[in-house]
């Protein structure tokens, strides 16, 4: 597919409250159907927050939003993206499900954990990426502090991902690291990025939205405010693979070397 209309649905997830996000999420998903998008990302554990008193209950609802999104994205034609908490024993996994037009085409387990907010002792760390085939082409998946670990989104270029969607919670006042690290990834791998943040206040964090669509060359083609609301931007591949043939980065590297 040449071009793809990618869209980024920014909002103010609802600790511990699944029908509140999930009510957000279906009106949300009509809209930028309406625009002509057929790729829509959503934050990091946009279902329930990080409801850390009831995640193992509320990780229990997972395959049931599951099942929605699946004749949702069938019903939108839409390839659908976001993190929801996967039960596993007597934790969870921050798992970003991959729905595409009706069928799951894969799931990645956040791999890097946020130590300084304790996230180990509730989640369990994932051990495999996901660059996933889909009708929009290869897309690769990460989830906010896997943003600091430019390896994992380098594996996902060397599969052929051709756009890697970040899903996030990622809070004041860290914006400058958002918005810099976001274009690095895409500029050093020269791929799409699509990042989707959640937005105001959730527990006791400051959410600063920032939501970005970001191209080959590391330029915003949409950005969003603070508020809640949706970015969308058409994704041009043969400009990337132009772009690629330009100044031939992936041809150049020396693997063996470092």
């Amino acid at each position: 597919m040449n071009s793809i209309k990618a869209a980024a649905i920014q909002f103010n997830v609802k600790q511990g409250d699944v029908d509140a996000n999930l009510a957000y999420v279906r009106k949300a998903l009509v809209r930028v159907a309406a625009e002509g998008a057929n790729l829509a990302l959503l934050p990091e554990m946009w279902s329930s927050g990080f409801s850390y008193n009831n995640l193992n209950e509320l990780a229990l609802r997972t395959q049931g939003i599951v099942d929605e999104l699946l004749e949702l994205s069938d019903r939108h034609k839409l390839v659908i993206i976001g993190s929801m908490p996967e039960p596993n024993g007597d934790k969870v996994f921050n798992t970003q499900y991959l729905v595409d037009n009706g069928a799951l085409a894969g799931v990645y387990r956040k791999m890097h954990l946020f130590s300084l907010l304790g996230e180990e002792r509730a989640f369990s760390g994932g051990d495999s990426w996901l660059c996933a085939e889909t009708s929009l082409g290869k897309i690769g998946v990460i989830i906010c502090y896997d943003l600091r670990f430019p390896e994992l989104s380098r594996r996902l270029a060397i599969e052929g991902a051709q756009v890697i969607c970040v899903s996030a919670q990622w809070p004041k006042p860290r914006q400058e690291h958002w918005r810099t690290l976001l274009r690095a990834r895409a500029m050093e791998n020269q791929l799409f990025i699509v990042a989707c943040n959640a937005c105001g206040i959730i527990g006791k964090l400051d959410f600063f939205g920032m939501s970005m669509i970001i191209d080959a060359k590391g330029e915003l083609l949409a950005e969003a405010g603070e508020c809640e609301g949706e970015i969308a931007a058409p994704l041009d591949m043969q400009a990337m693979a132009d772009w690629r043939t330009q100044i031939p980065c992936f041809k150049d590297r020396k693997p063996d070397c470092y």
